[in-house]
């Protein structure tokens, strides 16, 4: 693989923007969802004992255990650690100089550490899989120091571990939808269900479903290639095959995020998709082109070889999908029928037979990197800097191996045989490390829910028993005629498990009964979480005196019979109840709390006068005013414009430096020229006095010769004179 210097810049800067997200998110929600008057205090997590502070985090490695030396309680230190996590992480976001693996080692803890105590509401996927890709930027992020240089030779082989979590991630995903056995998957009709029973859709999610079923069903078929098949172009030798494979694992991302609010996990998974890109495509983007070098034959041969190869791995695909789900074009109707054409048992056989050399293809790949890496250490110039170089590379490399092998216990849970094959040293290191959750299993959307309808509960309210109010959830459906709302990269969590408690009785989510409880106090925390403008919630100036909560099933609507759109989004049927009414001292009510210790055995701790504490209440009464996702965008917004305000000072700065130099060229060539000209003239000079020289010296020759010509000729003449005058004497 190429140079992926640019890539891996995207990628911190994408990952300080999604941690950003997640603390801001969660820090607007501490006070209702573990606030000491909470759904679920945070502060029964953390039970004071005789325990040292080492044993203490031995059991829950979280740096709430230090918030009473700080004079704060469980709530309070749960919003410095979130605060500060938003702020760090949004400086991260906007100055590159902090883009520093010691910074995102301290992101790392802080989500670690709210992790840790954030039971049902953080027990999420994608909660995991920010913990695994945050662990991995403290090995892939650089350590800026005086004396670092600006290309790090061992990057690649720590940036590969994000190739490697995404494969993980999009290859398991795809593999749980058919091991499940759901039957809507097998049947290729999931996403006929999937628009409008998912958790918070969007608008679009409304059109998405009045698709054809044949057009779901052929869009199901390309969620199984590019979920199982795709992802073993991850780690091929071909340039073009994983570039082909970017776009599209991020194309299926963005009809995601059209359709469906999942927070941040889908601007998280583009994120790892950046470990497929290289500089030379990036320099592509930004339309910096390279300057192209002479191939040699050989080059050459290679690269029509590859060529053969890429349209061969294309055709495979595109015949095994063919086969595989029975592709048929209907040129009638003008559609493409599809089926699934296996088994389970040969599914379950194929499984066996890719998963042991999906391992060994990632083997292979790493050890390509590693040895790539080697050599390039090998080849720096100074023996101290060579050695500098190698230690990093050996330490670099060593992490990487590590992180990949205890990666390998929860990857094959997809399959049991590999799984049970693995060294037990491997799995001994998987369990100690386990709690710090470096590595995870994933498996998104196993099974399809709401096959029969949407399932959603419906709490009301009463004070009389006789006329009763609905309490309306910002987020979730709820009123027929609003709209589905557009919320990513804000969760939020109590909608969300709103979502699952429909899915089952009441008594398999134990918090919803402390739920009512809380609303029955009219705790104001709790109330922001279901309205964050007070005047909308039914029972703000007075709380209900009773409460219950009723099961309905929701559908989407469908256009007219002329086209034209319905003036309700949704249509809703009465099931069943859900919890029985309830009062405040009601004994069902008191049960419940009792039975899952939900009830406080002891008084909160009194909030301090100290300036800590009022600033974070201070804070937090100025934050929690503006509704969440305004409020993640204005800050993103904030960020980014500082960002591009730096890359267009550098850009010009660039461009000056530039403009200097071609100055001092042209100044240069100019003296150059002058110097030459005068050359020129003094040689011109030179032979103009030569060639004068030379014709006053021929002058001089010529009037010499003349003179030398007329001394003969006189002599001559007087030779002539004298012989005429002997012969006249001799005559006489």
């Amino acid at each position: 693989m190429g140079e992926t210097r640019l890539p891996r810049h995207m990628f911190l800067w994408c990952l300080s923007a999604i941690y950003m997200f997640a603390f801001a998110s969660l820090y607007v929600q501490i006070p209702g969802l573990y606030g000491n008057e909470g759904v679920l205090p945070a502060r029964w997590q953390l039970r004071v004992s005789g325990k040292s502070v080492v044993e203490q985090l031995k059991d829950s490695p979280t740096l709430l255990w230090f918030g009473p030396r700080l004079g704060l309680d469980t709530q309070q230190c749960m919003e410095l650690l979130s605060l500060t996590g938003a702020l760090l992480s949004l400086m991260t976001l906007a100055l590159p100089v902090l883009r520093d693996c010691r910074v995102f080692l301290v992101l790392w803890i802080l989500y670690l550490s709210l992790y840790q105590v954030g039971q049902v509401f953080l027990y999420f996927q994608w909660d995991n899989l920010l913990l695994e890709t945050g662990f991995l930027a403290i090995l892939i992020a650089p350590m800026k120091m005086p004396w670092s240089t600006k290309e790090r030779l061992h990057d690649n082989v720590t940036f590969w571990l994000a190739r490697w979590l995404l494969f993980r991630l999009m290859f398991a995903s795809g593999v749980v939808k058919l091991t499940s056995r759901c039957p809507t998957w097998w049947g290729l009709t999931a996403l006929t269900y999937h628009y409008e029973t998912q958790c918070i859709p969007t608008p679009l999610a409304w059109f998405a479903h009045q698709l054809p079923a044949w057009f779901q069903k052929l869009s199901v078929v390309g969620t199984f290639v590019i979920e199982i098949a795709v992802p073993f172009m991850f780690f091929s030798p071909i340039r073009r095959h994983r570039l082909a494979a970017f776009y599209v694992q991020v194309l299926i991302q963005v009809f995601i995020i059209l359709s469906g609010n999942y927070n941040f996990f889908n601007i998280l998974t583009i994120t790892l998709c950046m470990s497929l890109l290289d500089d030379q495509h990036v320099n592509f983007w930004l339309r910096r082109y390279m300057p192209k070098t002479e191939s040699t034959s050989l080059q050459t041969l290679c690269s029509w070889l590859a060529v053969v190869l890429e349209i061969g791995t294309y055709a495979v695909l595109g015949y095994w999908s063919v086969r595989y789900f029975d592709l048929q074009v209907d040129w009638e109707n003008k559609s493409v029928s599809s089926r699934t054409a296996f088994t389970y048992f040969e599914f379950n056989g194929f499984l066996k037979t890719v998963t042991v050399p999906s391992i060994w293809i990632g083997v292979l790949s790493l050890t390509w990197e590693v040895i790539s890496a080697m050599f390039k250490c090998a080849c720096v110039r100074g023996v101290l800097w060579r050695l500098w170089n190698t230690i990093q590379w050996a330490v670099m490399a060593a992490a990487t191996v590590s992180m990949f092998a205890i990666s390998l216990v929860p990857y094959t849970y997809i399959e049991y045989d590999a799984h049970s094959n693995l060294w037990p040293g491997i799995r001994t290191a998987f369990e100690v490390t386990d709690r710090y959750q470096l590595v995870s299993s994933y498996g998104l959307f196993r099974r399809m829910t709401g096959v029969g309808g949407r399932p959603e509960v419906v709490i009301e309210g009463s004070m009389d028993r006789n006329t009763w109010t609905e309490i309306e959830f910002m987020y979730k459906p709820g009123n027929v005629s609003a709209a589905p709302p557009v919320v990513a990269p804000h969760q939020p969590r109590l909608d969300w498990q709103m979502w699952f408690a429909a899915l089952g009785p009441h008594t398999q989510s134990p918090w919803f009964s402390s739920l009512l409880h809380r609303l029955l106090q009219g705790k104001r925390d709790v109330i922001r979480l279901i309205q964050t403008d007070e005047s909308q919630y039914p029972f703000s100036k007075q709380p209900p005196a009773y409460l219950r909560a009723h099961r309905y099933k929701y559908w989407f609507t469908k256009p007219k019979e002329d086209g034209s759109y319905p003036q309700r989004w949704w249509r809703r049927v009465y099931v069943e109840e859900f919890y029985p009414m309830v009062h405040l001292g009601d004994s069902y009510l008191e049960q419940m709390l009792d039975q899952h210790g939900l009830k406080d055995k002891a008084p909160p701790r009194r909030s301090s006068n100290a300036w800590l504490p009022q600033l974070l209440r201070h804070v937090g009464k100025h934050a929690r005013e503006m509704p969440t996702p305004l409020l993640l965008w204005t800050l993103f917004s904030s960020a980014a414009t500082v960002c591009l305000l730096n890359s267009l000072r550098s850009l010009a700065r660039h461009h000056q430096h530039e403009s200097l130099q071609n100055k001092h060229a042209d100044k240069q060539e100019t003296g150059w020229n002058v110097e030459e000209e005068d050359v020129k003239k003094h040689e011109e000079e030179d032979v103009k006095d030569n060639a004068e020289e030379d014709g006053k010296e021929q002058e001089e020759d010529a009037t010499s010769e003349e003179e030398q010509e007329g001394e003969i000729e006189e002599e001559v003449n007087t030779e002539e004179t004298d012989v005429d005058s002997l012969r006249k004497r001799k005559q006489f």
